[in-house]
């Protein structure tokens, strides 16, 4: 994907809620719970293993800040939060520029919140019942 056809290299400033040098958030616009948002670093860079040093403080002090945003935007104030970055198409990355999900999780947004990010493969998730299935 160039960066003349990608989303994040074209998104409007209007969308932006935080931002620095290096990195920008917005809100998403598919959002799994009240306040889902993207922190996505301003060069076009497909992984995340290729950005900078500098680029991934940007990202991470960005992340901070919309935790705090977020705690005085919503009530009840979100009660955990889950991050999630998918790197390459086997993981599931569909627009090929990083962007790091910052998902607020609510008290009762969910019957059994354990596992967390592990339901990408459910029979893997409950890991603490001792049926998690081997990984092949």
């Amino acid at each position: 994907m160039s960066s003349a056809a990608c989303p994040f290299c074209t998104m409007p400033a209007a969308r932006e809620v935080a931002g620095n040098t290096l990195a920008y958030a917005i809100r998403d616009t598919s959002p799994v719970s009240p306040g889902h948002s993207l922190v996505i670093p301003r060069r076009h860079v497909a992984s995340f293993f290729d950005c900078t040093a500098e680029e991934r403080a940007a990202m991470m002090a960005l992340l901070d800040g919309l935790k705090g945003q977020l705690e005085r935007e919503h009530a009840p104030a979100p009660a955990g939060y889950n991050l999630g970055l998918n790197d390459g198409a086997a993981a599931g990355q569909t627009v090929m520029h990083v962007h790091l999900h910052l998902m607020p999780r609510y008290a009762g947004d969910a019957a059994d919140p354990r596992g967390g990010v592990r339901w990408i493969f459910p029979r893997h998730a409950a890991y603490w019942s001792g049926n998690s299935g081997e990984i092949t």
